[in-house]
């Protein structure tokens, strides 16, 4: 391999939200979806170069910057975009926010299906809304959409379908046949798809790919705001640079007119960052796949053989959903908190008895983190 995932940089000598919560402790934090590898070379060439210029004024997206967009989505998943298709922000959290205040009007729905990313829940509320959900269901190899559920819950005022795909924290690609399904439901029932597709670039199973939804046909891109980042594929969350892809004109005017007076412009690094990610970023990303893939399966291997917890491989992200109910543990990220392992509560997900565990990190890292835990349900008897 060209580069080294087993080694980064000691992040508890520097400010930051993963390590930093658990500053002064000796708990390994799994938790927040962000990676310990440093960005890739190209990306900190870039960075270091446009530093070196010395000059930051105000900057908008270049040509280069959008070419390197539409050729890296038209080469990695086959859907080819129009430039004036582009809105630019600084991450997809805000661009829920926005799409809700731009689909629809107070008092209507917005549906999601639980677990799911936790802005998901609260960006309705945030811009008077209503949150409308179902639950996934899992089969007992996967989790899946719950069909009938799903229809029943959107009432007739649910104006905005909220899609994750690849999904957090499940870790699910959707295939063709799924996402059809969604795109006539919501044909059928005059919805507004906002899908998060931020994890697009992490599909870890070679035999499947991802498909944005608005590729399948035109009249679904229509009715489809798409939001991208470089973010966690190329591990630049900071950065704070995101996209919103809308073909139709006039969703388009409502999501920018949404976002006047409160979307901050761009930060310049995030952009010259972007360019070299989405054009020189591939070869890193590749070896990151294979690394990711190896440390997905040292977890599922390793929660199998914890009593009473259970996972299922996820086929994208580089988290692990994993179940704690029949451990008995009231509270499991807590639980393994005390043991010295910070993981996210399921509970801030919608399915309370879950934790979810970052493994883009080094094996090294994980291995300890997977060694602890087993070692405190051990320690229950």
């Amino acid at each position: 391999m060209l580069y080294d995932f087993d080694n980064h940089p000691e992040r508890r000598d520097v400010p930051g939200e993963k390590w930093g919560r658990y500053a002064g402790r000796d708990i390994l934090p799994m938790w927040v979806a962000d990676m310990d590898f440093p960005a890739p070379p190209p990306v900190l060439e870039a960075l270091s170069a446009r530093i070196q210029h010395g000059v930051f004024g105000y900057t908008h997206p270049w040509p280069s910057l959008i070419d390197a967009v539409i050729t890296h989505i038209a080469r990695d998943h086959d859907w080819h975009i129009d430039p004036d298709w582009l809105i630019w922000l600084p991450g997809v959290v805000s661009a829920f926010n926005l799409a809700c205040r731009a689909v629809g009007e107070e008092g209507d729905g917005v549906f999601t299906a639980s677990p799911v990313y936790p802005p998901f829940f609260s960006a309705p509320g945030n811009n008077a809304r209503r949150l409308v959900q179902a639950p996934l269901t899992f089969d007992g190899t996967r989790w899946q959409w719950d069909r009938a559920a799903t229809a029943a819950a959107i009432d007739a005022r649910t104006r905005l379908f909220m899609l994750c795909n690849p999904h957090n924290p499940v870790g699910r690609v959707f295939d063709e046949d799924e996402l059809r399904w969604i795109a006539e439901l919501a044909a059928e029932r005059e919805l507004i798809i906002c899908s998060d597709e931020i994890h697009c670039g992490l599909v870890l199973d070679p035999d499947k790919k991802h498909r944005p939804i608005a590729a399948l046909a035109p009249e679904v891109a229509r009715r489809t705001i798409t939001l991208m980042a470089p973010s966690k594929v190329w591990n630049i969350p900071a950065l704070y640079c995101a996209i919103a892809i809308i073909p139709d004109p006039g969703l388009r005017a409502r999501f920018r007119h949404a976002m006047r007076g409160i979307v901050p412009e761009i930060n310049v690094l995030g952009f010259v960052a972007a360019e070299a990610a989405y054009r020189e970023g591939e070869p890193w990303r590749r070896e990151l796949i294979t690394y990711l893939r190896g440390n997905r399966d040292r977890v599922v291997e390793a929660v199998a053989a914890m009593p009473g917890l259970s996972t299922s491989p996820p086929e994208a992200t580089y988290l692990a959903w994993i179940d704690c109910r029949a451990a008995g543990l009231e509270h499991p990220a807590e639980f393994f908190e005390a043991a010295g392992v910070g993981l996210s509560d399921g509970k801030a997900f919608g399915l309370p008895g879950f934790v979810r565990l970052n493994f883009g990190c080094a094996r090294a890292t994980l291995d300890e983190a997977l060694a602890r835990m087993t070692r405190a349900l051990a320690k229950r008897g």
